[in-house]
């Protein structure tokens, strides 16, 4: 059975512009990757765990603050490159970013070294306008993109219901 991950792409609309909230896992092993890297805030859970409930609760970690309330969008789940599946929901709202701060990760590091460091999950988190996310953006997660947009009427292909 696959992994499976629930996360929340926040939404806005800036100057005409959509833009979408992203982040960039923490660590060694991302510290050099930019493009291409970075993921919308999410969490593994288990079958029978709500994913909605996930997602909210997946974001309040990685970022320090709970989500925007509002109407959610329900994205149709997407499968990464490595099997783990994804199901996400989008929101419309605003966050400032000047104090967000992520929860943390041990890890031995350097590997073998028997030192354990802590690291945020998440070390920096962005606003990014549709174009620039795609590049951004881990490429297993780039439908999520394409059905924002349809839901939104911009266009884009497959996108599950809306609440």
């Amino acid at each position: 059975m696959p992994k499976l991950s629930a996360g929340l792409l926040l939404f806005r609309e800036s100057d005409g512009v959509l833009e979408v909230l992203l982040g960039h896992p923490g660590g060694p092993f991302w510290a050099r990757k930019d493009e291409g890297a970075w993921s919308i805030p999410k969490g593994e859970y288990t079958e029978g765990e709500d994913p909605w409930t996930v997602a909210q609760r997946e974001f309040t970690e990685e970022l320090g603050k709970p989500p925007p309330t509002g109407p959610r969008i329900d994205l149709a789940a997407v499968r990464q490159p490595g099997g783990k599946v994804v199901t996400a929901f989008a929101v419309r709202g605003d966050l400032d970013l000047c104090d967000a701060v992520s929860n943390t990760f041990t890890l031995e590091w350097p590997r073998g070294s028997g030192i354990f460091k802590e690291f945020p999950e998440i070390d920096r988190v962005a606003w990014f306008g549709l174009a620039e996310a795609r590049a951004k953006l881990l490429k297993g997660q780039l439908p999520l993109l394409d059905r924002l947009e349809e839901a939104l009427g911009r266009g884009g292909p497959d996108v599950s219901r809306s609440r």
